[in-house]
């Protein structure tokens, strides 16, 4: 999904960080669609923990990898073979390809996640809390930013790991991430159906939109690398909401009939993994480095009526 938008933007400015964008290259381990585009654009089948396959990819030694790929948190945990093996040994794949080419060394940016940070939790985590992840997600996504500044600092590739908050509302359908409820109470409702929450209303997240998420990513792609120092891992701004804040913001723009479509189902699997999350950061790097999110849920819910629904 947000490989998609991001691809979306970069066609239509033609340009990343001022630079004109020659070639374009889309990976996904299903058929994707090749944009109309004014530049070289090609979509490629591939498994990113495939070396040979990776070994294809950078052959032509692309300028800027968005490294994307991930089993998402709820499939990671109940499958934790087929997480390590994508998560890890696909990021481990990709960046030692990209460091066996001589005097190549490309800006990555890595998709990363809060899932990396554990309990106990204070109220608000600033940028220097230790991460501690309590899923199999969030250790992968851990183990994977620490690759990343080893690799960058021995000059390997030049990275930015970017802790995403929970992307908010998803367009399309559910997919396995154990997130996935706090986009479905809005999006099911907002088109007549039913959908399911299986926490406490007063949960509390850390979330941004779509259109941010892509902003992050461009940003990053662009930013002076000197500016991070070793400290190449940043936790992105959001809006710290909790599920009663989601329902009142649906509530506004769908009025009582669509919040009787969130049925309670409670899920102990869930909630669990919910709970070992945080909920509310001050990602003052991140800021102080340009990145910026949404400042409320209502703005939120907004952007997913403009960008989605076109009102």
């Amino acid at each position: 999904m947000l490989g998609g938008k991001l691809v979306e933007r970069l066609v239509r400015e033609g340009s990343l960080g001022g630079v004109s964008i020659s070639a374009l290259s889309l990976v996904d381990v299903v058929e994707v669609s090749r944009p109309e585009a004014p530049f070289a654009a090609g979509a490629i089948v591939a498994d990113i923990a495939d070396r040979e396959v990776v070994a294809d990819l950078v052959a032509h030694r692309p300028d800027v990898v968005f490294h994307l790929a991930a089993v998402v948190s709820g499939e990671a945990e109940a499958d934790m073979a087929t997480g390590y093996r994508v998560n890890l040994d696909g990021a481990r794949s990709l960046f030692d390809t990209i460091a066996g080419i001589d005097g190549y060394c490309p800006r990555l940016v890595f998709s990363s996640s809060i899932a990396v940070f554990g309990p106990p939790f204070p109220d608000s985590i600033g940028d220097d809390h230790p991460t501690a992840p309590q899923t199999s997600y969030g250790t992968q996504k851990a183990i994977g930013e620490l690759l990343l500044a080893d690799y960058s600092r021995r000059g390997l590739l030049d990275g930015v790991a970017i802790r995403l908050p929970t992307i908010c509302v998803r367009p399309g359908r559910p997919n396995r991430a154990a997130s996935g409820f706090f986009s479905s109470i809005i999006r099911e409702p907002l088109h007549g159906e039913v959908a399911v929450l299986p926490v406490p209303d007063d949960t509390r997240h850390w979330f941004a939109s779509p259109r941010s998420a892509v902003e992050f990513l461009l940003h990053a792609a662009a930013l002076d690398g000197d500016l991070l120092g070793g400290r190449r891992c940043l936790t992105m701004p959001g809006v710290s909401a909790t599920v009663a804040d989601e329902i009142e913001a649906l509530r506004a723009v769908a009025g009582d009939e669509a919040v009787e479509l969130i049925r309670r189902e409670p899920d102990e699997a869930i909630a669990r993994i919910v709970s070992g999350w945080p909920h509310r950061f001050e990602p003052h790097r991140a800021l102080d480095l340009g990145f910026h999110a949404e400042q409320s849920f209502d703005e939120i819910v907004r952007i997913y009526l403009e960008d989605e629904l076109g009102s």
